[in-house]
């Protein structure tokens, strides 16, 4: 299909940019490939990016309400995380504190059983929404503008997807927290307005820093360390964005760090894949919590810790 605009590689894509006229944002690729799929118009892509940016927005706000999880587990982080946005004694800008406690706040409310978009796995739901609503109420940038960096994020998840997975069940956490930062990367670049090969570059940076991230959740919850996990990622994003932006290059192409994190896979016990059997999860602490969440069932009303 010599006119297709589908790809499946970050290298396809770029080189579909540099033949067509018009198209000059990963976006722009992203919604011809949609409209070659689904036969959806762009304005319905478009429109359906936005309506996820709403849901991302009312997770948010639900969020950052959270005081406990009915596993005791997750608290009021979130809240506490926004409270320092103007403390001058914390390390991080303002900008990234938000950004990092709206990642907590999303995967708190997910923790409640309030409703997330995967993005794209619930247990790395925060990190996406974290950055880019951050950074669109900081810019103040329109929901379309801002639904074109969701877009984008897209794009990089459908090279993941193809080459690799997010399955933390196959390949650890770096399938899911690194694949979300990874693609967060590329969405605020691209928001930012940096080119289309910064925002590769943004993703190379992200996902080949987050190689063998284990996946190690205590009593098999998505709560530790998954949640505190997906303010990091945040923070890995915004990094990656920043170093593209300066014009720091990965030595390695966005396509062989995602071939590279099936290598890495590999060579991971099963210990360390969302078994639950290893790392943070058989610590004496996770030990302890595990068989007192086990012995009392799933709760209704918050464990005391």
């Amino acid at each position: 299909m010599t006119n297709s605009f589908l790809f499946y590689s970050a290298e396809r894509l770029l080189t579909l940019i540099d033949r067509h006229e018009g198209l000059s944002r990963v976006s722009d690729v992203v919604m011809k490939a949609e409209e070659e799929l689904t036969g959806h118009k762009p304005e319905e892509i478009l429109a359906n990016a936005i309506d996820r940016l709403r849901v991302m927005k009312q997770a948010k706000d639900k969020g950052m309400e959270v005081t406990t999880s009915p596993s005791g587990m997750v608290k009021d982080e979130a809240k506490r995380m926004q409270t320092m946005i103007e403390d001058d004694q914390m390390l991080l800008s303002p900008l990234m504190i938000k950004a990092n406690s709206w990642a907590l706040a999303v995967m708190s409310c997910s923790a409640v059983m309030g409703t997330i978009v995967a993005a794209p796995t619930a247990g790395s739901s925060g990190i996406i929404p974290g950055c880019l609503l951050a950074l669109q109420e900081d810019r103040g940038l329109d929901d379309e503008t801002t639904a074109r960096g969701l877009l984008t994020a897209a794009g990089i998840g459908m090279i993941i997807a193809h080459i690799s997975t997010f399955s933390a069940a196959k390949a650890g956490c770096q399938a899911e927290v690194g694949a979300s930062s990874a693609m967060a990367a590329a969405a605020i670049s691209e928001v930012r307005g940096m080119t289309p090969q910064q925002c590769i570059q943004a993703a190379s940076l992200t996902l080949k820093n987050m190689l063998g991230l284990a996946c190690d959740p205590i009593a098999g919850l998505v709560e530790v360390p998954c949640i505190k996990r997906n303010g990091m990622g945040v923070s890995a994003a915004m990094t990656a964005s920043d170093m593209a932006y300066a014009g720091i290059t990965s030595v390695v192409p966005f396509d062989e760090v995602v071939e590279a994190m099936n290598n890495v896979a590999k060579n991971m016990n099963s210990a360390i894949r969302e078994t639950s059997m290893g790392g943070l999860a058989i610590s004496e602490t996770g030990k302890k919590i595990s068989e007192k969440l086990y012995t009392i069932g799933s709760p209704s009303v918050p464990v005391e810790l």
